[in-house]
């Protein structure tokens, strides 16, 4: 754990909207893409400003511990790419991607305009992780008014168990596409949309967008990470899987990712959606998640909004929690540089917040409080054979998952913190309650 001193506050209630640029920190990102190199993290994001500071060319930023982090600069110096401009008219680029492939960087961007499907997934390479990046062109354009194709937007790159690249993209409108990539060029082998994976129908006005697939190894699983709803407003992360890369994926209750007939919003394991402790305003609209994979350890990396203005918005770093049944599990806390501590059952006696990450709640999932006891009562948690598996008994009812150290940000202490879901699917988070 990191010490306090070194874990920024935030301050939600009077950020200066006319503050430079270099003094950022995780303010401001969007759609972050996320990556190590060497001793640094990098995020890479979507092209946001305040009313004194807007400049196109994609966001950079680093942190040596993916908490403080420190603003480098613009990917692209001259804004967006001619190209992409003459077919988008995009003032500003989004949702970028960025990966390492022989021995070069390949940057992918997004122009478009909001709410139009006249869209241009571009692609940039350099030698250095921080530029300059000099533009390939074409990756995949959408035009307006097919609103049955893909939107060309939204790009991520995953290799697969061969190390084969592919392309996974798209918002809205025609859904999500997955499509072969060329290791030398970083562009489609073959022209064409690629394969359907997941998409949803027009009573929910097909919000879904920012895919990201990550190959988990000890599970022989890929996993699809996707944001549903309003971007500003109900933003949730939802997870399905699948044995191949191209699919079909499946959520928890064997839903599949393109059903457009089944109830909309129970399709999809939902990890996180806006939510709120005690004493503390809460966040909402978390979402376009990447997945960082260092070492052994995983984190998901996305925006989110403050509950109190939803239009300042942070960067924030989440470690994640593999189940016993291998689905992944998001932390109601950010990542503070915890590790992965036995916790004995006696830690957890005590009162506790939890809340239930509710598929068909469009606000935000607020906490109870709930004491819990050694062997029964209200509830209890039961020790399983792996190490911080745990049954939470909460009453009556059953919540198998994870349990682990971690920082309290609304109260400002350690903490322990649950992950996990009951029979349905449903996840239930939730964090211990120390005194000050």
């Amino acid at each position: 754990m990191i010490e306090a001193q070194r874990i920024p506050k935030d301050d939600l209630f009077s950020v200066d909207f006319n503050m430079s640029e270099q003094n950022w920190g995780a303010f401001g990102a969007h759609d972050p893409a996320i990556i190590k190199d060497g001793d640094w993290y990098y995020t890479f994001s979507t092209d946001t400003g305040t009313r004194a500071h807007f400049k196109a060319g994609i966001q950079i930023r680093k942190s040596q511990d993916l908490i403080n982090w420190q603003w480098v600069g613009h990917a692209f110096e001259n804004g967006v790419p001619q190209e992409a401009y003459d077919w988008t008219g995009a003032k500003g680029m989004w949702a970028p991607e960025i990966v390492k492939m022989n021995d070069k960087y390949f940057l992918y961007y997004s122009a478009s305009q909001f709410g139009k499907t006249q869209s241009f997934i571009g692609v940039a390479t350099s030698s250095h992780i921080e530029g300059p990046y000099q533009d390939q062109g074409l990756v995949y354009q959408s035009r307006q008014g097919e609103d049955e194709e893909p939107n060309a937007i939204d790009p991520n790159m995953i290799f697969d168990r061969n190390k084969q690249p592919w392309i996974v993209y798209g918002s809205f409108f025609g859904g999500i596409h997955i499509n072969k990539i060329d290791p030398q060029t970083g562009k489609f082998i073959e022209k064409g949309k690629g394969t359907l994976i997941a998409k949803r129908n027009r009573t929910v006005d097909r919000a879904i967008e920012g895919p990201y697939i990550v190959y988990n190894p000890d599970t022989e699983y890929y996993y699809l990470f996707v944001s549903y709803d309003s971007l500003s407003a109900d933003y949730n992360i939802r997870v399905a899987r699948s044995k191949n890369i191209t699919g079909p994926y499946y959520d928890y209750n064997g839903l599949k990712m393109t059903d457009i007939d089944s109830p909309q919003k129970e399709i999809g394991m939902k990890v996180l959606g806006g939510y709120k402790f005690k004493d503390h305003p809460g966040w909402i609209a978390p979402g376009h998640n990447s997945i960082l994979k260092d070492g052994s350890d995983y984190y998901v990396c996305h925006h989110i909004r403050t509950a109190e203005n939803r239009h300042v918005h942070y960067l924030q770093i989440r470690k994640i929690f593999w189940t016993d049944e291998g689905w992944p599990l998001v932390s109601p806390q950010r990542f503070s540089g915890e590790t992965n501590r036995p916790v004995e059952q006696s830690e957890l006696i005590g009162n506790w917040e939890f809340f239930e990450v509710d598929p068909n709640n469009d606000e935000q999932d607020e906490s109870i409080e709930v004491s819990v006891s050694e062997s029964d009562g209200q509830a209890y948690f039961t020790k399983q054979t792996n190490t911080n598996s745990f049954t939470l008994n909460l009453n009556g009812q059953l919540i198998e998952g994870k349990v682990n150290e971690s920082w309290d940000w609304e109260r400002w202490l350690k903490t322990i913190v649950f992950v996990g879901y009951d029979q349905n699917g449903i996840v239930t988070l939730g964090k211990k309650v120390i005194e000050k």
